[in-house]
């Protein structure tokens, strides 16, 4: 079974963590991976560096920036996490844009991402239509989830489409902005999450964007299985580095 099906399958509110790989330093990928799971966080999503992150914010845009100019590539990055299922256990999921997908050959991509013991890929530029009609056999061939995102002006019958192709859970955006731009959640968002929520959907959905802190956390758990946290640990890394971990996420779960 895929990690991300077991671990959804656990009674507890899940949390995800987001990171641009080769940020800060170019070596801290496998480190940070090891010090987010020995704290208690339940899937990692791991960011592929990109020259254009159309749907990130300025503090991921900043950090992915400076991975490239670290010296991160695709090939790198599968290099660094060649060993990673020697020693971590939880969901790893791959977010990225699909140029460097594509560069690198998608075939050859999820291959590497299944020998590795990569779970499943986050790519907002791919179109669910596109998915499913050229890359979703891929994906499966190599077992790997592809995960879709939603946002409040997504209609039912697009939330139902991607509900129906996809297979393991729905990213489910907080706004409709970037990330990073929020610091809460008023009732236009709450009306969302529990429309979505009313909706009974077969994929359970983790929402993310805005949530930066334990309340945030809290409040979006309440109508979602999880919540993803991206913008606010980049934002601990550029203040702390890799050596204060531990503090993040314990505020986070109110540890």
């Amino acid at each position: 079974m895929n990690r991300i099906h077991q671990k959804l399958k656990e009674d507890k509110k899940l949390l995800s963590i987001y990171f641009s790989a080769g940020y800060p330093n170019i070596n801290d990928t496998v480190s940070i991976i090891h010090d987010l799971e020995n704290n208690g966080v339940d899937m990692i999503e791991i960011g592929l560096p990109f020259s254009d992150p159309l749907a990130d914010g300025p503090t991921i845009q900043q950090s992915s920036t400076q991975a490239l100019k670290n010296g991160m590539t695709t090939e790198l990055l599968f290099q660094q996490l060649k060993d990673i299922r020697k020693t971590v256990s939880i969901p790893l999921i791959i977010m990225g844009y699909f140029n460097p997908i594509l560069q690198y050959g998608v075939e050859a991509f999820c291959k590497k991402c299944q020998d590795i013991g990569i779970d499943g890929l986050i790519i907002p530029d791919l179109p669910v239509d596109v998915y499913n009609t050229q890359y979703k056999a891929i994906f499966e061939k190599h077992g790997l989830i592809n995960v879709f995102l939603i946002t409040p002006q997504t209609s039912n019958k697009r939330i139902n489409f991607i509900d129906s192709i996809s297979n393991g859970f729905i990213y489910m955006v907080s706004s409709a902005s970037v990330t990073g731009s929020s610091s809460g959640f008023g009732n236009e968002q709450i009306d969302y999450f529990k429309r979505i929520s009313e909706m009974q959907l077969k994929n359970p959905q983790i929402i993310g964007f805005g949530i930066s802190n334990h309340d945030t956390f809290t409040q979006a758990t309440q109508y979602a299985k999880g919540a993803i946290i991206g913008s606010a640990f980049i934002k601990h890394l550029n203040d702390f580095g890799i050596n204060k971990i531990d503090s993040f996420v314990n505020r986070i779960l109110n540890k």
